[in-house]
């Protein structure tokens, strides 16, 4: 039963979290507390959980790239650059902190991106109601969106939907062609990190990768018949239970 478990929970867990990110973002939210729960050290699950959702995040963004163009002003290349340089600096920085640090920091990495998914919309109306933001906030704000990435990654789809429509005024139906490109360089550049120094647990990985592809493809057929508020209203559910839980492992 042990070894069934070993197989089955983190291919479920994939499959969830490639729906989700199909449908609207989050996937780290479901992949991430399932590895933990099969014993992995915190730093050792994110990372795992960066490799097993990296398909998912390429096949988007191979899917989009007919709709690509500058951002905000801001050219692709340079935007990718960024990106890339961030999520190295991103990796390497969780490869230095130690999982009893990281069990501290998730949780508020978890609050951070359900604020940003619950509130960020209206707080880019609000700052576009009153403010003009330039093409040195938008580089600034993708030097730390590629750190994070790289760093931890939990939400960072949402987030940079709410960031892009904060800083460039860009529908999100528009930004799902320079968003999903940014988070396939990001999450490539942290498995490059993570595969190097051996941080991947690939007896786990391997099943909930496959469980991200089929999920990813459940999701993508599924987003064409679910209403955009139901998709956000689970998206939130997930977060909200996920930051709940990880507040009270590492405080309770």
């Amino acid at each position: 039963m042990p070894d069934l478990i070993q197989l089955v929970l983190p291919l479920a867990a994939g499959f969830v979290g490639g729906a989700m990110n199909a449908l609207a973002g989050g996937g780290t939210f479901a992949t991430l507390p399932a590895l933990i729960a099969l014993g992995l050290p915190a730093t050792i699950a994110n990372a795992t959980s960066n490799v097993a959702l990296l398909p998912g995040a390429g096949a988007s963004a191979w899917t989009f790239r007919r709709e690509l163009e500058p951002l905000g002003g801001v050219s692709l290349p340079l935007l990718a650059g960024i990106t890339f340089a961030g999520a190295i600096a991103g990796s390497l920085l969780l490869v230095w902190t130690p999982t009893a640090t990281f069990d501290l920091l998730i949780p508020w990495l978890l609050l951070f991106a359900f604020l940003v998914i619950a509130f960020g919309r209206r707080a880019a109306d609000w700052l576009h109601a009153r403010v003009s933001i330039g093409r040195r906030s938008l580089i600034a704000a993708q030097t730390m969106l590629g750190i994070y990435g790289g760093y931890f990654g939990g939400g960072v789809g949402l987030i940079t939907t709410a960031v892009y429509g904060l800083l460039a005024g860009i529908t999100p139906r528009a930004l799902f062609a320079p968003r999903t490109l940014m988070l396939g360089i990001a999450n490539a550049a942290a498995a490059l990190v993570f595969v190097a120094v051996g941080m991947v647990r690939w007896s786990a990985c391997l099943p909930m990768l496959l469980g991200a592809v089929l999920g990813g493809w459940a999701g993508a057929h599924l987003g064409l018949r679910l209403p955009a508020g139901l998709v956000r209203l689970w998206t939130l559910l997930v977060t909200a239970l996920t930051t709940v839980v990880f507040f009270w492992r590492a405080y309770g």
